[in-house]
């Protein structure tokens, strides 16, 4: 059963404008709350999201940022709109636990901006897609996708 991982900062929350962009943690709630989505993002994983069994975001950041992290998914409705369940967020505290986490829940394939977090899940996962943007990463999940199915059938 293929399981989809999706990690959160800079693969669904879009990062600042520039390195004094900080708005998401150290600013008010209403400008965190302002803070845009990565263009396509909820598109592309609610088109997704029915091809596998489960899915999961994986995001490594602390007890602050992991609340504004919900804050924000919950705000902008991100849930209803992707299919993934809210239960479905793991954190935790350092990129390489990313591993444990995919382990833990059979992540088949996972997206990260990271390159360290790809190489980090690289004994777990399977399909690792190093995030540049949701249209190249989407038709590369879907391609491989359809070689494991013509696998199969062959």
């Amino acid at each position: 059963m293929n399981r989809l991982g999706i990690d959160i900062g800079r693969v669904i929350i879009a990062g600042g404008s520039g390195p004094g962009d900080t708005s998401f943690f150290s600013g008010d709630t209403t400008a965190m709350l302002r803070t845009p989505a990565v263009p396509g993002d909820f598109d592309a994983i609610a088109r997704l999201v029915p091809l596998f069994a489960e899915a999961w975001l994986v995001s490594k950041c602390g007890p602050r940022v992991q609340e504004r992290s919900l804050e924000w998914l919950r705000h902008h409705r991100f849930f209803e709109h992707t299919g993934i369940p809210a239960g479905n967020v793991r954190f935790c505290l350092r990129r390489p636990e990313k591993a444990i986490h995919c382990a833990d829940l059979g992540i088949t394939h996972f997206v990260d901006d990271k390159a360290d977090v790809i190489a980090a899940i690289t004994p777990v996962v399977p399909y690792r897609y190093l995030f540049k943007d949701w249209e190249t990463t989407e038709a590369a999940v879907l391609q491989d996708l359809q070689a494991e199915r013509a696998a199969r059938v062959g």
